[in-house]
């Protein structure tokens, strides 16, 4: 049987400059995916799936970004990423979000 769990890593949280996820160690997953859901939105930010080795340093992912918007839910798959990950987020001058984060894992 497959193992699952979600966390909720950042719930109605309101965002006005960059900023970084609590880390999450996730070392029985095999693979992850990342929700991230814009209540409001005004201007866009940027995500970036970031990976560590002992949750203490980190680096991308891949080059991937994820750039979000308008209101509404984005999603993307993560793997091949050991064992710690996070989100890296970049708001846009100006802009103002209203933002719930998901991680979820599956072994």
């Amino acid at each position: 049987m497959r193992s699952t769990m979600t966390a909720v890593l950042e719930r109605n949280t309101v965002v006005r400059e960059d900023f970084r996820t609590e880390p999450y160690e996730l070392p029985w997953a095999g693979e992850a995916r990342f929700f991230v859901q814009a209540l409001e939105l005004t201007g866009s930010v940027e995500f970036r799936t970031e990976i560590s080795p002992d949750g203490l340093h980190w680096c991308p992912l891949d080059d991937n970004r994820h750039r979000v918007d308008a209101a509404g839910l984005t999603s993307w798959p993560v793997t091949g990423f050991g064992q710690w990950l996070r989100l890296s987020c970049e708001v846009a001058p100006g802009a103002v979000a209203k933002v719930r984060i998901y991680l979820v894992g599956k072994g």
